[in-house]
């Protein structure tokens, strides 16, 4: 592998790490976690258990855990795998929020860029946490 194209995924892999662990902690933000718990559809409401507020702080252990797995090489292919599937499981709320852009404003990414941009992420997410870079 040519060394750009090594270190160039390095540098993916620790960028999207980072995103991951940045927008988990973020979960945590009283603010940020009320409104991404209205994000929750209604049809996932219904639960006394898997409360929009305790689903959101799940998401956002998973989103640290999966960006803290993409650091580590024992865990990196598990982790993207991993943040594979997460990708897919939350994309709902965020169809939602895309349908309900008069409630929920400028995170209401409109549904169809909102998709490519997604699919787009787990394209990276899984090439970067395939990928092995010679050390």
């Amino acid at each position: 592998m040519p060394p750009a194209l090594a270190s160039a995924i390095v540098v993916v892999r620790v960028l999207i790490a980072l995103l991951f662990i940045g927008m988990g902690i973020v979960h945590f933000i009283p603010a940020v976690t009320h409104g991404m718990a209205a994000m929750i559809p209604p049809r996932l409401r219904r639960s006394r258990v898997a409360t929009p507020l305790r689903l959101v702080w799940f998401t956002g252990i998973c989103e640290i855990a999966g960006g803290v797995g993409m650091l580590i090489p024992a865990t990196r292919f598990a982790a993207a795998l991993a943040l594979s599937v997460f990708l897919v499981a939350v994309f709902p709320a965020n169809a939602y929020a895309a349908e309900h852009r008069d409630r929920f404003g400028r995170v209401a990414i409109p549904f169809w860029p909102r998709l490519i941009a997604q699919l787009a992420l787990i394209v990276l997410v899984v090439v970067v946490g395939v990928t092995s870079v010679p050390a």
